[in-house]
């Protein structure tokens, strides 16, 4: 088990200069890649799932998906620099 199997990063969609990323559905969007259907229901991977955090648009990257999908894992990061949207890294205990 790796040192990062118990972190997770969260991309914020707020950009530097404090406003919202746009389009609106970029989260969902970007959560789509991992997703499943399940009796015509989206369901999202808990490796990368969006959500809502201080009215912003996120998305919760869990630390693992670096070893499942590396090549994902990048783009994500990628992205977060290229569009200038912050994200912070956490311990998954210390949120539960």
């Amino acid at each position: 088990m790796s040192a990062l199997s118990n972190k997770r990063f969260i991309i914020k969609g707020v950009t530097e200069n404090g406003e919202k990323f746009r389009p609106s559905d970029w989260a969902e969007r970007m959560c789509g890649n991992l997703c499943t259907f399940r009796n015509r229901r989206m369901m999202y991977s808990p490796l990368l799932r969006p959500a809502v955090i201080d009215g912003y648009k996120c998305i919760i990257i869990n630390a693992a998906l670096s070893e499942t999908n590396p090549n994902l894992f990048e783009q994500l990061f990628e992205f977060a620099k290229k569009n200038k949207l912050g994200f912070t890294e956490e311990d998954i205990e210390s949120v539960a």
